[in-house]
C-alpha cells in the first residue's frame, strides 16, 4: 500500500523545500533500546524523578551515576537502524533538511546525520557540576572506576553528572532557538516516533503546522498530536521511513 497515495500530500512534498524532522524514543526501538512511555517504557519500571532529576542525582549519586553507566553501555552495543539510515537518505533529496532529536543515544550521528540538534543532551558526554569541566566516556569510566562508592568526582571536587537534560531543567537555549527557528519555516515537518507529551519539544510540530508546514506524523500508535496531522502513518519507523523515501524519490522524479 502506498504511503504517498493522496494528491494532497504528493502536490505538498512535491513544492518541499525546508524539510524539519523531531524524533523520538520510538525511531531508536528497533535498535533494542527501551522507550520510556511505553507499554514495557523504562517509566513504568523505575520513578523519574529518582533518575532523572538534579535532586535525585545529588541524593543518590552512586545509584543514578550507575544507572547511566548501565544505560550508557546497553546504547554502546546497539546500532543504527534503518530508520537513522533513512533519514541520512532523506536528506539528500531536499534542499534544507533539519533533524531534531529529543533522544540522548547519539544513533543519528553514529548513522551518519549531521548537524542533530539534541534538545535532551547526550548521554556520552559528562560535565563537572562546580567547574563546568567536560567528560567523554573514556575520562569519566576513569574517575568513576578510582571514585571512592563510584561516586564520579572532577579533579576539582565537584560532581560529574550526564550531560542530559532532567525533569525540571530547561533545554539547551542555542538548540531551541535553532528547532524553533527550523520549525516556523519548515514546509514539511516529520514527526517520528515521539510521545508528543514532553514540552516544549511537542510544541514544534504544532508551531510549524500553523505557520504553515505539511505534518506528518509516523509512530505505532496515534498520539495527541495526531488529530493535528495532515497525514498519519502508522506502524514502526524502521519499516516507514524506508518505504517513504522510496515513494518521495519516484515522486520528485516523475517532475
Amino acid at each position: 500500500m502506498k504511503l504517498l497515495a493522496s494528491e494532497d500530500t504528493k502536490k505538498r512534498l512535491k513544492h518541499t523545500e525546508r524539510v524539519v524532522v523531531l524524533t523520538g524514543a520510538g525511531i531508536s526501538a528497533a535498535s533494542g533500546i527501551p522507550t520510556f512511555r511505553g507499554e514495557n517504557g523504562l517509566w513504568t519500571k523505575l520513578e523519574p524523578q529518582e533518575l532523572a532529576s538534579f535532586e535525585g542525582f545529588y541524593k543518590n549519586t552512586a545509584i543514578v551515576s550507575e544507572w547511566y553507566k548501565h544505560r550508557r553501555e546497553i546504547i554502546e552495543v546497539c546500532q543504527p537502524n534503518a530508520a537513522h539510515t533513512a533519514l541520512v537518505e532523506l536528506r539528500e533529496l531536499v534542499p534544507e533538511f533539519t533533524l531534531i532529536t529529543q533522544n540522548i543515544d547519539g544513533l543519528h550521528q553514529r548513522a551518519g546525520s549531521q548537524d542533530v540538534i539534541e534538545l535532551h543532551g547526550a548521554i556520552t558526554r559528562n560535565y563537572c557540576i562546580r567547574c563546568g569541566r567536560k567528560y567523554n566516556v573514556v575520562e569519566f569510566d576513569e574517575i568513576y572506576h578510582r571514585s571512592a562508592n563510584h561516586i564520579p568526582r572532577c579533579f576539582c571536587g565537584g560532581l560529574v553528572r550526564p550531560d542530559v537534560v532532567w525533569f525540571g531543567e530547561s533545554l539547551p537555549v542555542k538548540a531551541m532557538e535553532q528547532a524553533y527557528k527550523a520549525s516556523i519555516q519548515a514546509d514539511l515537518f516529520l514527526s517520528i516516533g515521539t510521545s508528543a507529551q514532553v514540552r516544549p519539544a511537542s510544541d514544534l510540530p504544532v508551531i510549524a503546522k500553523d505557520q504553515g508546514a505539511y505534518l506528518i506524523e509516523i509512530n505505532i500508535v496515534k498520539t495527541v498530536l495526531t488529530p493535528h496531522t495532515d497525514l498519519f502513518l502508522e506502524g514502526a519507523a524502521d519499516k516507514i521511513l524506508p518505504q517513504f523515501n522510496q515513494e518521495y524519490r519516484s515522486l520528485l522524479a516523475d517532475d
